[in-house]
């Protein structure tokens, strides 16, 4: 497997983690979506949002959209947990689609992002696609973690690369088309 190709299935493993997320983050007891909990966002609700908000950052960076910082800044969070569920769908089928239209040769190309206070910076399409997939691995495991103080239990997330795992995972992979 090429890098590309690692990339492009961590596109999809966004798309598949977050929905194995979310709906856990569904069956949760009223008030515990946007209970105050121990992390470095202080609540589900908190986490989730911060993650679409930084998704939408770097789309807008990887897509040369033109918004730049804007795209992070002027975020709304949204309070209710299915509607913030359907614009991270939506950021996700962004990605993998974004991720679809890359050649080898793009992810060494470089684009601009707009780091407000630092200035305009240039990355490559690669290491953004990286740092993305990091960050939200890494804040989804926050969430992962909170779930494990509430009703419901965390659902596994790492089930989707090997073939072992795919009687796993398979009815929510061809649900989502992936």
């Amino acid at each position: 497997m090429n890098l590309l190709d690692h990339l492009r299935r961590m596109a999809g493993n966004n798309l598949w983690s977050n929905d194995r997320l979310y709906r856990a983050v569904f069956a949760l007891e009223p008030g515990e979506f946007e209970a105050e909990r121990s992390s470095f966002f202080r609540s589900i609700k908190a986490t989730l949002n911060h993650i679409l908000a930084v998704d939408h950052l770097y789309l807008d960076f990887l897509e040369e959209g033109g918004v730049g910082a804007a795209a992070h800044d002027d975020y709304v969070p949204f309070e209710e947990a299915r509607a913030l569920f359907a614009a991270q769908l939506a950021a996700d089928r962004r990605l993998i689609a974004f991720c679809d239209t890359l050649s080898e040769a793009d992810l060494d190309r470089r684009v601009i992002t707009d780091r407000r206070e630092d200035g305009m910076i240039s990355e490559k399409i690669g290491d953004i696609l990286a740092h993305v997939f990091l960050h939200d691995i890494h804040h989804r495991g926050q969430v992962h973690a909170m779930l494990s103080g509430t009703s419901v239990a965390p659902p596994q997330l790492d089930e989707f690369l090997l073939d072992y795992d795919l009687k796993l995972r398979q009815a929510e992979v061809e649900r989502l088309g992936l």
